[in-house]
């Protein structure tokens, strides 16, 4: 089935329009149907098989939505419109207009470095990593810039073994709890500079870069940085060294502290400083 403007693009072009069977697209939506189910499961951890054991699929990821909370305060981190729809057209186009740092999304080590990597330079090796996950959340239920420090990752490894080499290191602050309450609780404040919320201090961040040598860190926050950051020395200690941040993960309750492999669907957008980013932990 064509809309009549995709009939008429191939009617001038000599082409006749297909048609779809009635059988066929009730097999189809069948089929279709099943998939959803699946989809549908897909939005918790779901048990995927491999080396012989169960493991299980958790979307970082939150829903991208046109009011998702931005850092400045103004919830207009992006618009969209329809291009093309299916009464008119035969097909269904949104077109989006939004800066790069919104939603779930990285980081790039070009956002601060001038000569680092933009997101289409970084190596696509560096995208899928073991992850360890640090939880601050009792830290943090007192002192809402509370930050992950060498002393916490310490007694991480205490407890659950040494960092991997190329590990992508998240910070568990138990903050996505805020979400409920709004976009001004997730913030803190009202927006940038009236911002509270957790994040990484400086000396933890390259202590993991230099001793650890990790591809990247990520927060459930809005900022690598705590919110009431005046110097922003993580974005510009951390970032330069080739090393990428993820902001705005969800649900990292739900992961091991220990033992799940990230990944990092990044789109690489010719010279990005990031962008929204589907981020997956299996295990």
């Amino acid at each position: 089935m064509c809309g009549p403007r995709i009939k008429a693009q191939l009617s001038q072009a000599g082409v006749e329009a297909p048609t779809v069977n009635r059988r066929h697209l009730l097999k189809a939506g069948a089929a279709a149907a099943v998939g959803g189910v699946a989809l549908m499961a897909g939005s918790t951890p779901v048990s995927a098989a491999s080396n012989g054991r169960h493991r299980r699929v958790h979307d970082l990821t939150y829903r991208l939505t046109t009011d998702f909370p931005t850092f400045f305060g103004d919830d207009a981190g992006g618009a969209r419109s329809t291009l093309f729809d299916y009464g008119t057209d035969g097909f269904y186009i949104q077109q989006w207009n939004f800066q790069e740092q919104w939603g779930t999304h990285m980081d790039a080590p070009g956002h601060f470095g001038p000569e680092a990597w933009k997101v289409d330079q970084i190596p696509v090796e560096h995208l899928v990593a073991p992850l360890a996950v640090v939880n601050i959340a009792a830290k943090a239920m007192g002192e809402p810039n509370a930050t992950v420090e060498v002393d916490d990752l310490v007694a991480y490894e205490r407890r659950h073994g040494r960092i991997p080499r190329g590990a992508f290191v998240a910070m568990n602050s138990g903050w996505e709890a805020k979400r409920a309450g709004g976009n001004d609780a997730y913030r803190g404040g009202v927006g940038f500079p009236d911002l509270n919320f957790p994040g990484f201090g400086i000396e933890a961040a390259m202590w993991l870069a230099e001793q650890r040598n990790v591809v990247g860190i990520g927060v459930d926050t809005l900022s690598l940085d705590p919110g009431n950051s005046a110097d922003f020395a993580v974005h510009f200690g951390f970032l330069p060294t080739n090393r990428y941040g993820i902001e705005n993960l969800a649900r990292l309750d739900q992961v091991p502290a220990r033992g799940a492999t990230v990944i990092v669907g990044a789109v690489p957008w010719q010279d990005g400083s990031g962008g929204p980013s589907r981020v997956l932990a299996i295990g």
